[in-house]
């Protein structure tokens, strides 16, 4: 009988790689988290939790939703006109002129800006662009 320890070969040649495998994954969930805590994400949830407490954001909302879908269906048939477009454009703007759902976009804008930051120096480590990589799933 041998004291010494046997090897397996499987598990020992797997052992690199998996104990890196989920490193990429961990510092993304790092990432996420750091981004949590930017001033831009916390302003942006702030505005948020704003909009949907406020009546007459949500009002707004709906009605823009309501005209929309049917601005859409008319469109897909056809029916369509400039005045079912300005009807749509004027609920928008009826929309973001609420403070609360100004402050929002704005919010989303900064937000967006800084993601787009951050999208730029992952590309510029991996020598593509990250973000229209991301997106590009489904694209041939």
């Amino acid at each position: 009988m041998s004291t010494e320890p046997e090897l397996d070969a499987e598990t020992d040649a797997d052992a690199e790689p998996m104990a890196t495998a989920g490193r990429p994954e961990d510092l993304a969930g790092d990432l996420g988290s750091a981004i949590a805590d930017t001033p831009e994400y916390e302003r942006f949830a702030e505005a948020k939790a704003e909009v949907e407490r406020s009546p007459e954001a949500q009002e707004k909302v709906q009605e823009f939703e309501r005209l929309r879908d049917e601005f859409m269906l008319a469109r897909q048939t056809g029916e369509a006109t400039e005045e079912d477009l300005r009807n749509l454009q004027n609920a928008q703007q009826d929309l973001h002129e609420i403070p609360a759902m100004a402050e929002f976009l704005e919010a989303q804008n900064r937000l967006d800006a800084r993601l787009e930051r951050i999208g730029d120096a992952v590309s510029v480590e991996l020598d593509f662009d990250f973000g229209d990589r991301i997106g590009a799933c489904c694209q041939d």
